[in-house]
């Protein structure tokens, strides 16, 4: 009897392992065939490639000039007497600007006036002796060349008593004026400074590996902080055939549409100058486009996951660029949450502009 419940009790003991093993067996079937966890879409902002112009754009900064400007100087030396303009006023060529104390200049024309009338009278008395041959030929040519010299020298007295009269060499605007009533002018020296605001150009130094970049007539356009919004126009009027030697620079000259009548000479200005122009490119915006793995890529939006597209890229400008190859031109481009994308992720597409 003890035998049988000796025998009994072992067996049970052998069969309770196998029974737990089975046990343990049938939960981990169980999670073997659960349903995998799904993964949440990302949410990206996309734009639509579009066609349109590819621009290549050299960039600078300028000061716009008035191209007709002129220094008015004092041609004789006197004291300013008195000034007829002032800065702001509007002038034309030949215009009086100003007048110089005249008073010794005119007495000199005067004495060169007497001398000239009192030669003029013996000359003419000589003519008849001449012609009686009471006078010598030598003399009577010196008597001649005597009346040239005082000539000249009464015409001269007369133009520089009219230098008195400071006059603008050209149309325009009084920029500056640097004279005074009592100031005594010299000869050469400055007394005002005349623009002309119908033509406005600006001077860009661009590096000399850009030279063959540029030609005679392209567009450019001017964006200046003082007036904020504000878009102008200029166009390449004179390329310098000479490389600067100490900067390593050449200057292109930009005319200024300057109809507006907001453009000062003087004013600071950002300029675009377009020298290369694509038609009908394929366009997206800058910040869709990623380097990654020596490669140019974008994210497509297709049925809801984003598929990745290697891209060849060509000219930028205004936040756009040209794609040469790998698109189509009608894709939704994922503008907004691509850094993170791998080809194939599922996401879901929000209006460009909305706030992630």
């Amino acid at each position: 009897m003890i035998r049988q419940i000796f025998t009994a009790t072992r067996l049970i003991c052998l069969i309770a392992p196998f029974a737990l093993a089975l046990s343990a067996c049938g939960v981990g079937e169980a999670s073997v065939t659960s349903e995998p966890a799904q993964v949440a879409p990302v949410t990206v902002v996309t734009s639509p490639a579009r066609r349109g112009e590819a621009l290549a754009v050299y960039e600078g900064t300028v000061n716009l000039e008035a191209e007709g400007e002129a220094a008015v100087v004092a041609k004789v030396s006197g004291e300013i007497a008195g000034v007829l303009v002032e800065e702001g006023d509007p002038v034309v060529a030949g215009q009086v600007l100003a007048r110089l104390d005249g008073d010794r200049l005119q007495l000199m024309l005067d004495q060169a006036l007497a001398d000239l009338n009192q030669l003029k009278q013996e000359y003419r008395r000589n003519v008849q002796l001449h012609e009686r041959g009471l006078v010598s030929e030598g003399a009577f040519e010196n008597l001649r060349f005597e009346l040239d010299a005082l000539d000249a020298a009464y015409r001269l007295a007369s133009l520089e008593l009219a230098y008195t009269e400071i006059r603008a060499p050209i149309a325009g605007i009084v920029t500056e004026r640097m004279g005074r009533v009592g100031n005594i002018a010299m000869v050469g020296e400055p007394i005002f400074r005349i623009s002309s605001p119908d033509k406005l150009v600006a001077y860009l130094h661009v590096p000399q590996k850009d030279l063959y970049q540029f030609e005679v007539g392209q567009t450019s356009r001017l964006y200046l902080d003082a007036l904020p919004g504000e878009e102008h126009s200029a166009r390449v009027l004179r390329i310098s055939p000479s490389i600067d030697a100490g900067s390593g620079t050449f200057r292109i000259t930009l005319e200024v549409d300057s109809q507006s009548q907001s453009l000062r000479a003087g004013m600071f200005a950002r300029v675009q100058v377009v020298y290369d122009v694509h038609d009908d490119a394929i366009l997206v915006p800058l910040e869709a486009v990623l380097e990654e793995d020596a490669e140019t890529a974008v994210f497509v939006f297709e049925d809801g996951v984003a598929k990745r597209r290697v891209v060849g890229t060509g000219l930028t400008s205004d936040q756009k660029v040209e794609v040469l190859s790998g698109l189509q031109g009608s894709e939704e481009i994922i503008v907004v949450g691509q850094a993170g994308l791998k080809d194939g992720t599922p996401v879901t597409r929000e209006s460009p502009g909305h706030q992630i």
